[in-house]
């Protein structure tokens, strides 16, 4: 009878023992009180507590929590803007101190996350009743780190601090949007048209230049040619003096009658005109007192040249 007695009190004493032992999850801590007053802390893995007398208050996460707000804000010139953001924040540090802190300034985590979101609304609209609603959508990252300023030094009393604040929607109300759109459509609208008042003004400018380089190398064309023209001319006249010259000297030294010569040019012409006038009508004085006038404009135009010489 005593050795069942003892067996059973060896039963009793290792279930105590092992009552004790209290395992703690990575990234959370045990928060441990003693009749209803704190005592200690229990790191992530296995511990050893005080049986019945030592309790498991909380277990608190040091892992980064978020959630979701959306709220709405009355500018400076009574527009209503609505915010839905992403607010994230965790524990501060793992030390005894901040995890007191984080462990016993709420009942729950319901009041915390209350109190946490209402003082980020209240932060922001607080922000949002200084400005218009033109400026809003610009001071984007200026909310942000106004409400950072703000509501670090309540967090860090609460041993949280505020990883970041994203603010993913800014919106307005429906007729407020409808004519910010109006104004972006007629702002495009006019943007366009600069565009292409300016594109066609280049193009315009680029054909008028374009044109007068086209008039200025005709005109140089042109000049050139005409000079070229009369080069040829003058050069052709000159030749015809000096065949002339050296076909009458060559019918003087062969005592022959230099007339033949202006006979022989006045029938040639009248070849050419017959050859090569294409059926055009010409009209020609061939009476013999007709070719005496030729011959003497000939004979005058040649003692003309022989006088330059």
């Amino acid at each position: 009878m005593e050795a069942l007695f003892s067996y059973w009190w060896l039963i009793l004493l290792l279930l105590i023992i092992f009552s004790g032992l209290v395992t703690v999850a990575q990234g959370t801590i045990g928060v441990v009180t003693l009749f209803g007053k704190y005592q200690r802390i229990l790191k992530p893995g296995l511990n050893f507590k005080i049986p019945i007398l030592e309790q498991i208050y909380k277990r608190v996460s040091i892992q980064n929590r978020s959630v979701e707000l959306e709220f709405q804000a009355v500018t400076v010139d009574q527009a209503n803007v609505y915010f839905k953001s992403m607010l994230l924040y965790s524990v501060q540090n793992a030390d005894e101190e901040t995890i007191k802190r984080v462990a016993f300034k709420f009942i729950s985590d319901k009041d915390l996350m209350q109190a946490l979101i209402r003082t980020v609304e209240g932060s922001i609209r607080a922000f949002v009743a200084s400005k218009r609603q033109a400026e809003i959508l610009l001071l984007r990252r200026e909310i942000v780190e106004f409400v950072k300023d703000q509501i670090d030094h309540s967090l860090e009393d609460w041993g949280y601090h505020l990883q970041d604040l994203q603010i993913n929607d800014i919106t307005f109300d429906q007729q407020i949007m409808d004519s910010m759109s109006r104004v972006v459509a007629s702002n495009n609208l006019k943007a366009a048209a600069e565009n292409e008042g300016q594109a066609l003004l280049i193009t315009k400018t680029k054909g008028a230049e374009a044109e007068g380089n086209a008039i200025k190398i005709a005109a140089e064309a042109e000049r050139e040619a005409a000079r070229l023209r009369g080069q040829g001319v003058a050069l052709f006249r000159q030749e015809v003096a000096k065949g002339m010259s050296q076909a009458a000297e060559e019918m003087k030294q062969a005592n022959l009658d230099t007339n033949v010569i202006l006979f022989s040019m006045w029938t040639e012409a009248v070849k050419n005109f017959a050859e090569f006038g294409k059926g055009n009508m010409l009209f020609l004085d061939g009476s013999p007192a007709g070719m005496e006038r030729s011959m003497q404009q000939i004979m005058g135009m040649m003692k003309q040249n022989t006088d330059k010489k």
